[in-house]
């Protein structure tokens, strides 16, 4: 059993016999001298999906649930539902946008890579690639003989995510991004 430091956001654990999905986490360290410091996450049970907020000692062991990864890539939206495709046996799979929360940006169409976690056969959640090319729809105009130095500027990309860029990069250019940090890692080959 993991302790509470190693449990990362989409992981499924079980709390008094009950599947939750590990939405966020956030570190707390306290002040004062011998307190512990504190996880605090954000979990939704897998059966009725309501949210929940827990708080964890450092030193808490949790338990982890039953669950298997399989390969997806994303299909389509509609409505609210948004459709994956299992690469090894080709179901398909849904999520609403309440369930997928901040990763619904990083969407497009085609888009592989994605881990799928399925509890008794349900999908649960999903875990992004690592790194996702993804186009500038806006931001100033690049300096001409601007260098690689550390001046950024605000870019959005396709689905509204912001992430700042050396000023050099230009609209319409597609970039590399990580999906973790929200930010620039070069410009993708096309």
């Amino acid at each position: 059993m993991p302790r509470a430091p190693e449990i990362k956001s989409g992981q499924v654990i079980e709390i008094d016999s009950n599947q939750y999905v590990v939405k966020s986490i956030t570190v707390s360290n306290p002040s004062a001298r011998g307190a512990a410091t504190l996880y605090k996450m954000v979990i939704n049970e897998i059966k009725t999906g309501r949210k929940k907020d827990v708080s964890f000692k450092g030193d808490e062991m949790i338990a982890l649930a039953d669950y298997r990864n399989c390969h997806l890539s994303y299909l389509f939206a509609e409505g609210d539902m948004h459709t994956f495709m299992d690469a090894e046996d080709y179901s398909q799979h849904t999520l609403s946008e309440e369930e997928l929360g901040d990763q619904l940006p990083w969407l497009n169409e085609g888009l592989e890579g994605i881990m799928g976690m399925m509890v008794n056969d349900v999908m649960v959640a999903i875990v992004l690639p690592q790194s996702i090319d993804k186009k500038i729809i806006e931001t100033s105009p690049g300096i001409k003989g601007a260098s690689a130095s550390a001046r950024t500027k605000p870019a959005t990309l396709e689905g509204g995510v912001v992430v700042q860029v050396p000023e050099y990069i230009e609209n319409g250019e597609l970039i590399k991004v990580n999906t973790e940090t929200q930010k620039f890692m070069s410009r993708a080959k096309s």
